[in-house]
């Protein structure tokens, strides 16, 4: 496995192709930023263990800001891959500090350096591309308008870190999997929905409604199947009520649209709207 490109902040990148060792007991450890962790037991055992405990993957984000690196798929460890996270702490000089195992194969390196000791150094939103950040301003709004859940909010920020190649796209739970497969199936009528015994919520929206914020989507979450209709709105509020309705309805069964020529919607990255 090759490690990912180097990303995150800039002032980084000037660690890449830089390694960094810690000895503790009779093991050394060599964190490479951007490529990999090893491990080193100096021994004079036959089969003293030498090893990969990590290839650089993604960044760990929290509250938008980078708190730690890490680096998977190492070394095999009986039914699953080494790995490693990486923390990183202000310091006065660049060196590997500490090391621990807090369960199997699972391993913590914490790594001081000066250059994250400023308050802002660690900051998510300054490295995005300025169409990253309108799209981060965006779901801010819709947060702030309710038209979002915190949820739904954190959804958006998690493809926009995947789209600036700081997070990779791992294995889909399996509702994850249902949901993107319900909503990028071409719309169903309200009688299939009925036919399966499925809460139909019928909204008509209006432009007074739209001044509220769609404040009725907010109470009625619990439906599974939506009839949108009489819409009375130009194209762009059209499409902009539907984005929101279906960022909102994250367990959709069936959604019917009508007197709009909109064939599906799909969940890939950032929601996109496919006419007919």
């Amino acid at each position: 496995m090759a490690p990912s490109a180097v990303s995150g902040p800039a002032h980084l990148f000037r660690l890449a192709g830089k390694c960094f060792s810690f000895v503790e007991s009779t093991y050394k450890y060599e964190f490479c930023p951007f490529h990999n962790v090893t491990q080193h037991e100096q021994t004079f055992r036959w089969n003293a263990y030498s090893g990969i405990l990590g290839i650089w993957h993604e960044w760990e984000i929290d509250n938008n800001t980078f708190v730690g690196m890490w680096m998977r798929e190492g070394d095999s460890c009986e039914t699953k891959s080494r790995q490693t996270k990486v923390l990183l702490v202000c310091g006065k000089s660049n060196k590997l500090a500490y090391v621990s195992e807090p369960s199997t194969c699972v391993y913590s390196l914490t790594f001081e350096t000066p250059l994250v000791c400023h308050p802002h150094s660690l900051l998510v939103y300054p490295t995005l591309t300025e169409a990253l950040q309108r799209k981060w301003d965006e779901a801010e709004q819709f947060l702030y308008d309710e038209l979002i859940t915190e949820q739904g909010y954190k959804k958006i920020l998690k493809e926009i870190f995947k789209e600036a190649g700081l997070l990779k796209a791992t294995e889909e739970k399996e509702f994850e999997k249902r949901n993107k497969k319900i909503i990028s199936l071409e719309f169903e009528t309200v009688e299939n929905c009925n036919k399966l015994k499925i809460p139909v919520l019928n909204v008509q929206v209006t432009n007074w409604q739209l001044q509220r914020r769609m404040f009725l989507m907010g109470q009625r979450m619990m439906s599974t199947c939506v009839e949108i209709q009489e819409f009375g709105m130009t194209l762009y509020e059209e499409i902009w009520v539907v984005k929101t309705i279906s960022y909102r309805l994250l367990n959709a069964e069936c959604i019917k649209v009508s007197k709009l020529s909109l064939c599906k919607i799909t969940a890939e990255s950032d929601l996109q709207l496919t006419f007919c």
